[in-house]
């Protein structure tokens, strides 16, 4: 298949291309279900870890990667590529199998990865059930979501992408516990956590999700920030909380001005739109990380000097 070039898609070579939700929003829906498919068989592989980071799916120069996953004495690996628009398992001893990413339905795109691991001799049992979404049909029923735009799903990846970068640069400036840079398949979003090192309460439950994976995610003190693209009526945002969220933390002043707290989301939020178009799009976004994560290091008393690099790395 041939690679999408910036001819065809004008916004392909933009750093931060433009995503509104209104112009994507049954391929994001789409696309959600297609990595929960995918990111089930990471969970199905990869060995418990702490956070549940085992379960996550990261960025690439070409998509999004499971990583290499162990399948008895042999790796696995499953890549979103969004340059050629494929699918791709392959594993250590160099067996290949791909297929197209194109309009299909759930049922079709779990079929093609079943199929695809069986023929690498790879088999895998997964809960066929999404997560994190109301009214879930299972994989191989779900004939309703089948759409997939190229020209969104690569700029979505090219938004995660850059995201990635920027985080990079905010992530190096801690030198306490935090996170890797990867995405939640639950919800679609990318993320990155810091820890002030201190335990926390038992979280409240969340819907879609057992109380033990929440209550492991969040067992101790957190600044997290991350990327959503966004759902129907609600465009994309960069976000950024606090668990558990201490005094005062909401009325902390923060940047950049188009930067608030929503109280239905119980966070900080920066539309994406409104970093994109913003005089420097990278420093505006690093300004929000930065200053969320003071509203809850400085707010909850965390051991800033001991926590943080200083001077902060170059910025990108």
């Amino acid at each position: 298949m041939t690679e999408i070039s910036s001819t065809q898609t004008p916004t392909a070579l933009e750093v931060w291309p433009a995503l509104p939700q209104s112009a994507w929003s049954d391929t994001c829906a789409t696309l959600q279900l297609y990595m929960q498919v995918v990111g089930k068989v990471r969970l199905a592989l990869v060995p418990p870890i702490n956070h549940a980071w085992h379960v996550t799916l990261y960025p690439t120069v070409r998509g999004l990667t499971t990583g290499p996953m162990p399948h008895g004495s042999r790796m696995l690996q499953i890549d979103f590529d969004f340059l050629r628009h494929r699918l791709e398992v392959q594993t250590s001893d160099g067996e290949v199998e791909n297929f197209d990413l194109e309009p299909m339905p759930v049922a079709g795109f779990y079929r093609h990865i079943m199929g695809a691991l069986a023929a690498v001799d790879a088999p895998v049992h997964i809960w066929p059930k999404p997560c994190e979404i109301a009214n879930p049909i299972p994989f191989e029923e779900d004939e309703e979501h089948r759409q997939y735009d190229p020209v969104y799903a690569q700029r979505f990846w090219r938004v995660v992408l850059q995201t990635t970068r920027v985080f990079t640069a905010f992530r190096a400036r801690f030198r306490g516990k935090v996170s890797p840079i990867h995405l939640f398949w639950g919800a679609m979003d990318l993320a990155c956590t810091r820890f002030s090192g201190r335990t926390a309460p038992p979280h409240p439950s969340m819907p879609g999700l057992p109380d033990r994976v929440t209550r492991d995610a969040y067992s101790h003190e957190v600044c997290s920030c991350g990327f959503w693209p966004g759902a129907p009526g609600t465009d994309a945002m960069f976000y950024s909380y606090a668990y558990p969220e201490p005094p005062g933390y909401k009325d902390y002043p923060i940047q950049p001005a188009a930067a608030s707290y929503d109280k239905a989301f119980g966070e900080f939020v920066l539309p994406y739109e409104e970093m994109r178009l913003s005089a420097d799009p990278e420093d505006a976004l690093l300004a929000f990380l930065q200053s969320t994560y003071e509203a809850a290091a400085n707010r909850a008393h965390w051991d800033r000097e001991a926590l943080e690099v200083s001077p902060p790395p170059t910025t990108v």
